[in-house]
């Protein structure tokens, strides 16, 4: 009886330790099943979005697919995004963030994180599109790469394959309403038809006031010293 009560306390203990880490702690959330469009909404043409062997294929006139997951409740106001991209050649796209739906027209609202490697813009993949642009090639066609878009405060980092190309800092007193950091979706681009992009792996990971997740972890080892006592 003794074991078995201390195997239900462990895993009591596992169980709010989990908890501690992928809620309180901001553990990471898939935003794309692999297998449906399910939470996401598309708009203008939602035959430029399609899934295939598992992963979001883009290709079609102008639309967006706005994440409209039951995540999009929180905002993400401090989050870190990551998806596996492949480009072909001639493709463009974009990752927006703190946007929101519209039904058309590009987002009038958010950032977008650019995505192009042989496209005619010269604006290149991990710039901050029209705020702090990239014109170096970091990324190459037909060859999957990481995007990871972090916001913290008033800053925003991009990365590729772990590599910082673009870290912005909004300038006090900025008034910008319609690129401006605040709170929102994401939005994954589709620019044209004919060069089809491809993204799998879409997660977040919010990043929660320090208070919450200290008070989760004060929480779990409160109850550890009380069934030490017992």
């Amino acid at each position: 009886m003794k074991q078995a009560h201390l195997f239900s306390i462990s895993f009591a203990f596992y169980l709010i330790f989990c908890w501690c880490e992928s809620v309180a702690c901001g553990g990471w959330v898939q935003l794309f099943n692999g297998t449906n469009l399910d939470g996401w909404t598309v708009s203008e043409n939602p035959a430029s979005f399609s899934v295939s062997d598992g992963l979001m294929v883009v290709d079609g006139p102008r639309a967006h697919a706005y994440y409209t997951g039951p995540e999009a409740a929180s905002g993400f106001p401090e989050f870190v995004f990551q998806a596996e991209v492949l480009t072909t050649r001639g493709a463009n796209s974009g990752i927006y963030f703190h946007t929101h739906y519209q039904s058309t027209g590009w987002p009038s609202t958010g950032y977008e994180a650019q995505i192009n490697q042989t496209y005619s813009d010269p604006k290149k993949t991990g710039g901050l599109y029209d705020v702090q642009d990239n014109y170096d090639s970091v990324a190459r066609d037909n060859t999957w790469f990481q995007y990871e878009i972090t916001v913290i405060g008033k800053r925003i980092i991009l990365k590729i394959d772990g590599g910082t190309v673009t870290d912005y800092v909004e300038p006090d007193g900025l008034v910008r309403p319609w690129r401006q950091l605040s709170q929102g979706t994401f939005a994954i681009q589709s620019h044209h038809a004919g060069n089809p992009v491809y993204f799998r792996n879409i997660q977040v990971r919010s990043i929660p006031e320090p208070s919450t997740c200290v008070l989760g972890m004060v929480a779990l080892f409160g109850l550890l010293a009380f069934w030490r006592k017992r």
